[in-house]
């Protein structure tokens, strides 16, 4: 999908069954491509059968790794830095999410996006704002890009889940724990887990916990709003 110049592609998965009934977008982390996430779908498949994937490269290559991409350029967690970066891209990220969306023939409410670290960023950002909401945003090793607190949120924010490693040099645990205190404040319905000595990456049970997620959310199973600001998963 192009803006200007630029266009988004990457590696897909098709159903493992039948034609595809839900969409779930995977957006990586800096300096990492498509190929860096798809790999969790196969993983999923036998909760979601009948779920394509999708893992668009992100738009810009990384000064000095031919291989790597990134969504925006960033030096440091910076809150006005990230929030510049994720509105930059969110146009290009929009228009590959509706043309996948159309290329399954899909209504946009069949879509989830999944992220990792710079991907959990870009999934926050464009989730929580598209006319029609997507039915599920979870995020690894991520962080809301920005440091200021949110607008109240309205009633079909999708479910969010945001999971991390306890270890994560890159993004500490305790900025995930801000997003989620921001998100739940919000309106929310977030819920979180950290898991225990895993650093920026994910553990099978970050993986079976994001899979179950999803598969909940797809079957309507999940509120979009709650009272409690966020309550952790086991």
């Amino acid at each position: 999908m192009a803006l200007g110049s630029k266009t988004l592609s990457g590696p897909r998965l098709p159903p493992a069954r039948g034609p595809a009934t839900h969409l779930v977008v995977l957006c990586h982390g800096y300096g990492a491509d498509g190929n860096d996430l798809i790999g969790l779908a196969p993983r999923w498949q036998r909760l979601l059968p009948t779920v394509a994937f999708s893992a668009p490269n992100a738009p810009e290559p990384v000064p000095g790794a031919p291989s790597g991409y990134q969504w925006f350029p960033i030096q440091r967690l910076d809150p006005g830095e990230m929030q510049r970066g994720v509105e930059s891209a969110s146009d290009l990220l929009n228009i590959f999410l509706d043309a996948e969306l159309a290329r399954h023939e899909l209504p946009p409410d069949r879509l989830a996006l999944v992220g990792f670290s710079q991907g959990t960023m870009m999934s926050l950002q464009v989730g929580l704002r598209r006319p029609v909401k997507p039915a599920a945003i979870v995020g690894y090793s991520g962080m809301l890009a920005r440091g200021t607190e949110l607008e109240p949120l309205p009633p079909d924010t999708p479910p969010i889940l945001m999971v991390h490693g306890s270890d994560d040099p890159m993004i500490p645990a305790q900025a995930m724990l801000a997003s989620v205190g921001m998100l739940g404040g919000a309106g929310a319905a977030v819920q979180w887990h950290i898991s225990p000595g895993v650093g920026h990456g994910i553990d099978p049970q970050g993986l079976e916990l994001g899979g179950g997620f999803l598969s909940a959310a797809f079957r309507g199973l999940l509120r979009r709003r709650e009272s409690v600001i966020s309550s952790s998963v086991p």
